[in-house]
């Protein structure tokens, strides 16, 4: 019956190649996952949101922001967008909605904010409201600015996710060239921070009234986080860059130090150890997973439907620009105890990964001609 089963699917993968069918179309006559394309000729997109009625919000790096009809068109850039510091790695980056949207139309995005005098940037958190027929940006609100600013192109972190109690974490890089600084409580490179929608601190916050300690700051010792989701019981997750190897997957709790850059599976850019070359180090935490060599890992979800299969409930989807896949983690609580890589032969730098409320995962790809994806379930 074995030899049965694959002589099967190679005759399935051969019948489709015959047919002129793709090699993922193939794989998904096989049983695997393919992709379609809903929506092409987005600058670099970064951030996906759903805002209704088959209807996607995108951020294109460069400043712009667009509604993808149901059709897969594209609308002109929203009106409203701030000044951003299109610069490396800079931009307009990631966008979500408010919990109770339908109500509110409030969203929230984070952006690459130019100093308002002199050089340098950081990392902001804006809130907005989309205009009833969605062409504009009102009432926009930066709600958080990161503290200090720097003269960078690169490590912006910036992925925004609300909690089930309304409040928002926000993902702050390093900013390259003050990688020390991650260890330290006076700024906020390096950080996740957690504020409220209106930009107040909540009360709980881990350094709340601790002398010289921002209280914006919900854990410390990060390097680029470029991904964040909550699981089902509603825990932040989040992936972040490693420098050549060590990027890691981490579950940031109030308070703790992850260990950036004093602890690292990874080494310098062109070889030679981080610091003193710690993986290890009493007090700080251990990654849940880590990828030696990097996958430069970007936008993560968690699937929370049965599209795929009741085996991929729970999942972890991480999206790979290095290597241009999406990978699949399978869990144990949170135990990483498989991997596999999906689509790859996609091609394309996966920068953010999104499941909608029709329960499908979509995809953006960071190209200058990047798409909007939907992932398929194999039949």
């Amino acid at each position: 019956m074995k030899n049965l089963r694959l002589f099967s699917l190679s005759l399935t993968t051969a019948l489709a190649a015959i047919a002129g069918l793709s090699a993922q179309a193939a794989l998904a006559q096989a049983g695997a996952v393919t992709t379609e394309v809903v929506a092409r000729g987005l600058q670099n997109p970064w951030g996906l949101a759903f805002i209704g009625n088959g209807r996607m919000l995108v951020t294109e790096r460069p400043g712009r922001m667009r509604v993808v009809a149901p059709d897969g068109s594209l609308g002109e850039p929203l009106a409203g967008v701030p000044q951003v510091d299109v610069v490396g790695q800079g931009g307009l980056l990631d966008v979500t909605t408010d919990r109770d949207f339908a109500r509110n139309r409030t969203l929230y995005f984070c952006y690459a904010e130019p100093a308002a005098s002199g050089g340098g940037n950081s990392t902001a958190l804006a809130s907005a409201r989309l205009s009833d027929d969605a062409t504009r940006l009102e009432s926009v609100k930066v709600i958080f600015s990161q503290r200090p600013k720097v003269s960078s192109r690169a490590h912006f972190g910036c992925r925004i996710v609300q909690a089930r109690d309304g409040n928002l974490f926000l993902t702050l890089g390093d900013r390259f060239s003050r990688m020390a600084d991650a260890q330290t409580l006076d700024n906020h490179l390096g950080k996740v921070v957690r504020i409220k929608p209106d930009g107040s601190v909540p009360p709980d916050n881990p350094f709340v009234g601790r002398a010289g300690a921002l209280p914006e700051i919900w854990s410390l010792g990060h390097r680029n986080l470029q991904g964040a989701a909550l699981a089902a019981d509603g825990r932040l997750w989040t992936g972040e860059h490693g420098p050549q190897g060590g990027d890691e997957i981490n579950r940031p709790e109030a308070g703790k130090n992850y260990g950036w850059p004093v602890i690292t599976y990874g080494e310098n850019y062109g070889g030679g150890p981080i610091g003193e070359g710690l993986t290890a180090k009493p007090g700080l935490e251990q990654p849940l997973h880590y990828w030696v060599p990097s996958i430069a890992p970007a936008g993560m979800a968690f699937v929370h439907s049965d599209r795929y299969g009741k085996a991929w409930r729970g999942n972890l989807l991480v999206g790979s620009l290095k290597f241009r896949y999406l990978a699949r983690l399978e869990l144990d609580g949170a135990r990483v105890r498989h991997e596999e890589k999906l689509l790859p032969t996609l091609g394309q730098r996966v920068r953010d990964v999104r499941q909608g409320p029709d329960g499908f995962i979509y995809l953006l790809t960071d190209e200058r001609n990047g798409q909007l994806l939907r992932l398929l379930p194999g039949r």
